[in-house]
Protein backbone atom coordinates (compact mmCIF):
# COMPACT_ATOMS: atom_id res chain seq x y z
CA UNK A 1 0.00 0.00 0.00
CA UNK A 2 1.25 3.12 -0.96
CA UNK A 3 1.47 6.38 1.49
CA UNK A 4 -0.78 8.71 -0.78
CA UNK A 5 -3.94 6.39 0.05
CA UNK A 6 -3.25 7.00 3.77
CA UNK A 7 -2.37 10.66 3.21
CA UNK A 8 -6.04 11.24 0.91
CA UNK A 9 -8.01 9.32 3.80
CA UNK A 10 -6.06 11.74 6.48
CA UNK A 11 -6.95 14.47 4.74
CA UNK A 12 -10.41 14.31 3.65
CA UNK A 13 -10.86 12.87 7.61
CA UNK A 14 -10.14 16.12 8.50
CA UNK A 15 -11.89 17.88 6.20
CA UNK A 16 -15.33 16.25 6.38
CA UNK A 17 -15.02 16.39 10.54
CA UNK A 18 -14.93 20.29 10.33
CA UNK A 19 -17.25 20.37 8.10
CA UNK A 20 -19.46 18.46 10.02
CA UNK A 21 -18.81 20.94 13.10
CA UNK A 22 -19.32 23.87 10.83
CA UNK A 23 -22.41 22.36 9.83
CA UNK A 24 -23.91 21.88 13.07
CA UNK A 25 -22.83 25.75 13.89
CA UNK A 26 -25.36 26.29 10.85
CA UNK A 27 -27.77 24.34 12.06
CA UNK A 28 -28.09 25.64 15.25
CA UNK A 29 -28.43 29.07 13.36
CA UNK A 30 -31.11 27.90 11.17
CA UNK A 31 -33.26 26.15 13.95
CA UNK A 32 -32.06 28.09 16.88
CA UNK A 33 -32.20 31.75 15.92
CA UNK A 34 -34.17 31.58 12.20
CA UNK A 35 -30.77 32.89 10.42
CA UNK A 36 -28.54 31.42 8.34
CA UNK A 37 -30.98 29.04 6.14
CA UNK A 38 -28.76 29.90 2.65
CA UNK A 39 -25.74 28.83 4.32
CA UNK A 40 -26.75 26.26 6.07
CA UNK A 41 -28.00 25.12 3.02
CA UNK A 42 -25.06 25.64 0.56
CA UNK A 43 -22.56 24.18 3.64
CA UNK A 44 -24.81 20.88 4.22
CA UNK A 45 -24.55 20.63 -0.05
CA UNK A 46 -20.96 21.15 0.26
CA UNK A 47 -20.29 18.53 3.26
CA UNK A 48 -22.52 15.98 1.40
CA UNK A 49 -20.15 16.06 -1.41
CA UNK A 50 -16.82 15.91 0.26
CA UNK A 51 -18.48 12.70 2.45
CA UNK A 52 -18.84 11.06 -0.64
CA UNK A 53 -15.26 11.75 -1.25
CA UNK A 54 -14.35 10.79 2.48
CA UNK A 55 -16.15 7.55 1.65
CA UNK A 56 -14.31 6.74 -1.30
CA UNK A 57 -10.79 6.84 0.33
CA UNK A 58 -11.58 5.58 3.86
CA UNK A 59 -13.00 2.42 1.47
CA UNK A 60 -9.80 2.31 -0.34
CA UNK A 61 -7.84 2.18 2.73
CA UNK A 62 -10.04 -0.05 4.28
CA UNK A 63 -10.02 -2.41 1.35
CA UNK A 64 -6.20 -2.06 1.02
CA UNK A 65 -5.41 -2.82 4.49
CA UNK A 66 -8.02 -5.89 4.92
CA UNK A 67 -9.96 -4.47 6.99
CA UNK A 68 -12.75 -6.26 8.44
CA UNK A 69 -16.66 -5.51 7.64
CA UNK A 70 -17.15 -4.13 11.19
CA UNK A 71 -14.19 -2.29 11.32
CA UNK A 72 -14.82 -0.28 8.23
CA UNK A 73 -18.29 0.43 8.72
CA UNK A 74 -17.29 2.31 11.92
CA UNK A 75 -14.55 4.46 9.71
CA UNK A 76 -17.25 5.05 7.08
CA UNK A 77 -19.82 6.09 9.88
CA UNK A 78 -17.19 8.18 11.91
CA UNK A 79 -17.50 11.36 9.15
CA UNK A 80 -21.01 11.40 10.50
CA UNK A 81 -20.74 11.97 14.74
CA UNK A 82 -19.07 15.14 15.45
CA UNK A 83 -15.62 14.93 16.44
CA UNK A 84 -15.18 11.20 15.83
CA UNK A 85 -13.26 11.22 12.35
CA UNK A 86 -10.88 13.43 14.59
CA UNK A 87 -10.26 10.60 17.10
CA UNK A 88 -10.82 7.98 14.38
CA UNK A 89 -8.55 9.00 11.73
CA UNK A 90 -5.36 8.85 14.61
CA UNK A 91 -6.24 5.99 15.44
CA UNK A 92 -6.30 4.56 11.90
CA UNK A 93 -2.59 6.65 11.47
CA UNK A 94 -1.23 4.45 14.22
CA UNK A 95 -2.25 1.20 13.00
CA UNK A 96 -1.85 2.01 8.61
CA UNK A 97 1.92 3.79 9.31
CA UNK A 98 3.82 0.97 10.63
CA UNK A 99 2.28 -1.66 7.70
CA UNK A 100 3.20 1.13 5.16
CA UNK A 101 6.43 1.34 6.54
CA UNK A 102 7.10 -2.16 6.66
CA UNK A 103 6.23 -2.75 3.13
CA UNK A 104 8.24 0.12 2.19
CA UNK A 105 11.39 -1.93 3.66
CA UNK A 106 10.40 -4.61 2.01
CA UNK A 107 10.42 -3.18 -1.44
CA UNK A 108 13.56 -3.74 -3.57
CA UNK A 109 15.15 -0.51 -4.22
CA UNK A 110 14.38 1.26 -7.97
CA UNK A 111 11.35 -1.21 -8.01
Amino acid sequence: MKRSVLTRYRVMAYITAVMLLVLCTCMVFKYGFDTGEELTLMVSQAHGLLFMLYLVFAFDLGHKARWPFGKLLWVLLSGTIPFAAFFVERGIRAEVEPLIEAEERAEPVGA
